[in-house]
């Protein structure tokens, strides 16, 4: 390992390109190269990633963002924790067709603290020399006059911010834009001003804000941030991501036996993803790996991303367990995963389409009396059922999707 004196910085070549090659990464602003030299030169840089705590849970797809900052964070570098508790109760318009409902504080505190909870097993908040920092932006952006917000305002044009896709698609729908929803990206943006970054993490659908983030920089304090932007887990077949807008995902907040059966429901086309992004397993033993047999890859797959976030243990406990029930159908491999809120309506659950595919087919089932309790076996026939508890629902003779309060 070759190290700094100083600040003990790891700046060997094959340990920076294990990362920068991996394939997690999919763009980095201005280049890669540039990106490279700078990981090579031995300063010790001041990465961060943000997420807005607007919902309870954060899921794998949340999980390999914080295992990449970790990466980082190994090599030597300061790594920053950002969760956007003022942010979030604006809402980032990002791929929303409509505006967002705004979020109390204490709403979003208290997913703070679930999510610190959550990603706790993914990065070393115990390391004595360099452990990982935890700050939220409400710190200094509820400290912002109107003037500043103005003076901040003046380094982007209303056309600049119309290229977002999702504003175009509004106007084209004739849905409202509020005005605060353009101020986003500048809130964002001032992030990177506020904390002097000179790495910022992000998925491809932050690239848009993270780029103003860039430019506030250069302009305020004349510094160049790189942008790593990190690839979104799509589904290589439906292009399908995993989300809770999808209403899939495999999601933080659950026990060891439910995370290995809810990887053992991911199809095939995962498990190299999956692989690759979430556990650091060697390329080259991923592809031995996935030339076998299907079923055995995805078991070796459930236990390694079990044993990241319940330890090794929990992880060959949860195989038993399910090779006991979910091997003898008692839950089918194919059941997803939807959070809803506490009392909705069983027709206004966002149901995927490929599962139901209208409201009025969720009330035929119902009435007819082919959706039921997994646990208890109890049919549901009234379609004005409130879901105020998490409940694993069978419809029909083959599809299965679980119900979970938020």
């Amino acid at each position: 390992m070759k190290l700094t004196k100083q600040n003990k910085i790891n700046t060997d070549e094959k340990a920076i390109d294990k990362i920068l090659n991996r394939g997690t990464i999919v763009e980095t602003y201005p280049t890669k190269e540039d990106f490279r030299e700078k990981l090579l030169s031995g300063e010790r840089l001041r990465f961060y990633i943000g997420f807005d705590a607007t919902g309870s849970t954060l899921h794998l797809s949340h999980a390999k963002n914080f295992i990449l900052l970790e990466d980082f964070r190994k090599l030597g570098h300061e790594v920053i924790v950002l969760f956007g508790d003022f942010t979030a109760r604006i809402g980032d318009p990002t791929n929303k067709k409509e505006t967002r409902g705004v979020l109390s504080r204490d709403e979003v505190l208290k997913n703070i603290e679930k999510w610190k909870q959550q990603i706790s097993p993914l990065m070393d908040f115990n390391d004595k020399v360099n452990p990982p920092r935890i700050l939220n932006n409400h710190d200094w952006l509820s400290k912002l006059t109107f003037e500043d917000i103005i003076s901040l305002a003046s380094n982007f044009t209303v056309q600049q911010m119309l290229e977002r896709n999702m504003f175009d698609k509004r106007i084209k729908a004739g849905n409202p834009i509020h005005l605060h929803e353009f101020l986003y990206p500048l809130m964002q943006g001032y992030d990177s001003v506020a904390m002097d970054v000179d790495v910022e993490l992000c998925g491809t659908d932050q690239t848009f804000n993270a780029l103003v983030g860039r430019t506030l920089l250069r302009k305020l304090k004349n510094k160049n941030k790189f942008v790593v932007v990190a690839t979104l887990m799509e589904n290589p077949k439906t292009g399908k991501m995993m989300s809770k807008s999808e209403g899939r995902g495999i999601f933080l907040d659950t026990n060891s036996e439910e995370m290995f059966g809810e990887v053992m429901a991911e199809p095939d086309e995962m498990i190299e993803i999956l692989f690759t992004h979430v556990t650091r397993i060697s390329l080259q033993e991923i592809q031995t790996i996935i030339s076998g047999n299907p079923k055995d890859a995805k078991t070796k797959l459930a236990e390694e991303i079990v044993k990241i976030f319940f330890g090794d243990t929990e992880a060959k406990m949860a195989r038993v367990n399910f090779d006991k029930t979910f091997s003898k159908n008692r839950m089918s491999n194919n059941a997803l995963r939807i959070s809803v809120h506490s009392g909705v309506n069983i027709l206004d659950v966002p149901f995927p389409k490929e599962f139901i595919k209208s409201k009025n087919e969720l009330r035929r089932l119902i009435e007819s009396g082919a959706v039921s309790s997994v646990d208890s076996g109890e049919k549901i026939t009234n379609t004005q059922t409130k879901v105020l508890n998490d409940i694993n629902l069978k419809i029909g003779k083959h599809r299965f999707i679980k119900l979970n309060v938020k």
